[in-house]
């Protein structure tokens, strides 16, 4: 613990305040290109979402597009990529209709059967099912900002609950326009990393609010951005260690976790990084922005 300290000193004094806007301009910058991204390019749904086949398979020294040409005939959407290693290569099929899985896969085991050493696994989701799951997903990710949002007014105040909606939004929307970006796929889990990533987000800006609430008390009589600086300095190894152990962790499920958990960890990795960012540099400034008076502090909940 004593040599953690010493690359993360407990008594730091850095002007976090004095920077904000350009941080706050930033990060306008990349939520507008993030926007971009995902109204332009979109998200690669998976399976999940979009509905289909997906089938798993092992070749016999065969490449992507010699498998393309001989499927690509006979199915109207047909999508293949390597899977970990150059001999594992998943196929995508989207399908309009709930045709039988069995089929489709019997079809496709016809075709290329001589060119595969295993068929691995073989997975389909219904158009109407996948449709279901995606509204489902939004459903849960927009319920998780609304309760957020009316636990921190009432254990803090307006300018707090806002300030945290805010920073989870922000996160949000920076890891799907990154995801959007590398092209990777959007399923179930990754669902369950934004929930994940939006409970980490609060979890540092709740921390970082209530050391505001305690110096309010106790500095009655500095200036708020002073005030605001000397909080996230008291609270920041606390942050930087927790954000420093949950990468190692997601680092490990990353590399040795297999191909089908990377989407999950690499969404957990970026809204870690961003969300310890955000408590700092969008959810404390948010709080000048919309004008945050300390006296209303007195009549709040402990």
């Amino acid at each position: 613990m004593l040599g953690i300290n010493k690359i993360i000193p407990a008594d730091t004094n850095y002007p976090f305040m004095d920077y904000r806007k350009i941080f706050i301009i930033s990060s306008l910058i990349l939520i507008l290109s993030s926007v971009l991204l995902l109204s332009f390019k979109g998200l690669n749904l998976g399976i999940d979402f979009k509905g289909g086949t997906l089938i798993e398979i092992s070749t016999k020294n065969s490449d992507i597009a010699e498998l393309r040409r001989i499927l690509s005939p006979n199915f109207n959407d047909v999508s293949l990529q390597e899977f970990g290693n150059s001999e594992t290569i998943i196929i995508r099929l989207q399908n309009e209709t709930n045709i039988e899985s069995i089929e489709t896969v019997n079809q496709v085991k016809n075709l290329i059967n001589d060119k595969v050493s295993e068929f691995r696994r073989s997975e389909f989701v219904g158009p109407t099912i996948s449709s279901e799951l995606l509204w489902k997903g939004l459903q849960a990710i927009s319920f998780a900002l609304l309760a957020i949002l009316t636990y921190i007014w009432l254990r803090f105040d307006w300018q707090f609950g806002f300030g945290a909606v805010v920073a989870l939004s922000h996160d949000v929307l920076f890891t799907l326009g990154v995801l959007s970006l590398f092209n990777i796929d959007f399923s179930l889990s990754s669902i369950a990393a934004i929930l994940t990533i939006c409970g980490y987000s609060l979890n540092d800006s709740v921390v970082i609010y209530d050391r505001i609430r305690e110096n309010l008390r106790k500095y009655k009589k500095l200036e708020l951005s002073e005030l605001f600086n000397t909080s996230i300095n008291n609270t920041l190894s606390r942050t930087i260690m927790t954000s420093l152990t949950t990468l190692i962790a997601l680092f490990s499920l990353y590399i040795f976790g297999g191909e089908v958990i990377k989407p999950f960890a690499f969404a957990m990795i970026i809204g870690v990084i961003i969300g310890t960012y955000s408590s700092i540099y969008i959810a404390v400034p948010t709080l000048l922005i919309f004008k945050f008076r300390p006296q209303e502090e007195d009549n709040k909940l402990i």
